[in-house]
């Protein structure tokens, strides 16, 4: 019975590793949805990039960084393609396939955000950096049983708050580093041509097929049932079973809500309901309900979808308007806004140790400073990546190519002929 425990919670672990996967071919329609079809092929061809590259670099040494020996040390030890430096419950090169497609996650990102001007050359640098340095070094702090999630009494987090951070699927680990580095990385990068104004007033530039960016988050909504329940990792016993079937019904609630907010909040500001921002309102509630979907009840998930879905229209307004960063699919928002947003969250409404709940604050003060700490890697990392490949080589392609588009002088090929 033990073996076929293993053998079920193996093949759900891999399904689950598929699922995420599925959320690939996701991020690529949406952000070729919301972008113009001049650059189509070149959103696609990035898209690929970040499975291929953050598979061979998250396999040969990501893998060690972040789940290598450390405990509360910084990073872990490159694995250099060996293996056997893990020992889990379940199969190794399982569990690396399933981090795997996290960590391609976290780089897929950033390229939303960069879109349409990014010369593909410093694409793959800066999604290299990602895969093999960004992401393992803070997910060691975390799922890689560094300092911020030890849980040992005397441990950092334990002295200081008598509680570890708690990201159960990646709100803060994937997704707010992701929508971080994409902040960065968009305001290095500049505005595209054309969209704000000599007296700084920012123009729409509508994406060319909001069909195919719709069609992307419906299947981004089907990859998060695989992103947040298969992050239990085991799916035999009754703990199990009850657990995942809560975070399936905690991540829908949280997406629906955050779509039903964004709808109804442009609806009243705009006097229409915004079908493209309905769609990153999904999203936001998908991002937020990410870190605590283990922890809240079903009516905390729709308290957090509601509140991201309202905060990412502000903030969307907000970074265009006033930072003047020009992010074509709203990433920075989305992920960075709404996974901090989330992750705070949890600290409030979780049932078992949240604030809300009468269990006290040190929680909440342990998924801040969480959060803080985490982020500030992030644009640390960013400011480093993104300004010093810009003063190296530059980041931006030529302005003929830009308003000509990528497609052609960046691929030689265009998406549609």
């Amino acid at each position: 019975m033990e073996e076929i425990g293993i053998s079920l919670d193996t093949v759900w672990m891999l399904l689950a590793a598929m699922l995420v996967f599925w959320m690939q071919p996701g991020f690529a329609l949406c952000e070729a949805g919301f972008t113009r079809g001049k650059n189509t092929a070149n959103i696609l061809m990035k898209n690929f990039v970040d499975f291929m590259f953050g598979s061979l670099l998250f396999f040969f040494i990501g893998f060690g960084l972040m789940f290598g020996s450390g405990g509360e040390g910084f990073v872990g030890m490159p694995n250099w393609g060996d293996l056997s430096f893990y020992n889990g419950g379940l199969p190794t090169e399982g569990f690396l396939i399933f981090e795997t497609v996290f960590c391609a996650t976290a780089a897929t990102i950033v390229s939303g955000a960069m879109a349409e001007r990014t010369k593909f050359s410093m694409y793959l640098v800066y999604s290299a950096v990602i895969s093999l340095i960004i992401y393992p070094i803070e997910g060691h702090w975390t799922w890689g049983g560094g300092w911020l999630m030890n849980e040992s009494a005397d441990s950092f987090m334990m002295n200081l708050f008598g509680n570890v951070f708690h990201d159960f699927a990646g709100s803060a680990i994937v997704h707010s580093v992701g929508g971080v580095l994409a902040f960065v990385g968009a305001l290095a990068l500049g505005p595209r041509v054309g969209k704000y104004s000599a007296e700084g007033k920012s123009r729409a530039i509508p994406g060319h097929n909001l069909a195919m960016a719709a069609l992307g988050v419906f299947i981004l909504w089907l990859g998060w049932f695989g992103f947040n329940p298969g992050s239990q990792l085991a799916a035999t016993g009754e703990v199990n079973r009850i657990a995942i079937s809560h975070v399936f019904l905690t991540t829908n609630l949280a997406a629906v809500a955050g779509g039903v907010a964004t709808m109804f909040l442009t609806w009243l500001k705009y006097g229409k309901p915004s079908l493209s921002l309905t769609l990153n309102g999904v999203l936001a509630g998908l991002v937020g309900i990410t870190a605590g979907c283990d922890l809240v009840s079903p009516i905390g998930a729709v308290i957090i979808g509601l509140l991201c879905g309202v905060a990412l229209v502000f903030a969307i307004e907000f970074i265009d308007n006033k930072f003047h960063v020009d992010d074509p699919v709203g990433a920075s928002s989305v992920h960075g806004v709404c996974g901090i947003l989330g992750t705070i969250l949890t600290g409030l409404l979780s049932t078992s140790t949240g604030a809300l709940y009468g269990h006290g604050w040190a929680f909440f003060f342990a998924q801040c400073f969480g959060i803080l700490v985490i982020d500030l890697w992030a644009v640390a990392c960013g400011i480093l990546l993104f300004y010093g490949i810009k003063r190296l080589h530059g980041l931006r392609v030529a302005k003929r190519i830009e308003e000509e588009g990528l497609d052609i002088y960046e691929h030689g090929e265009s998406c549609y002929n």
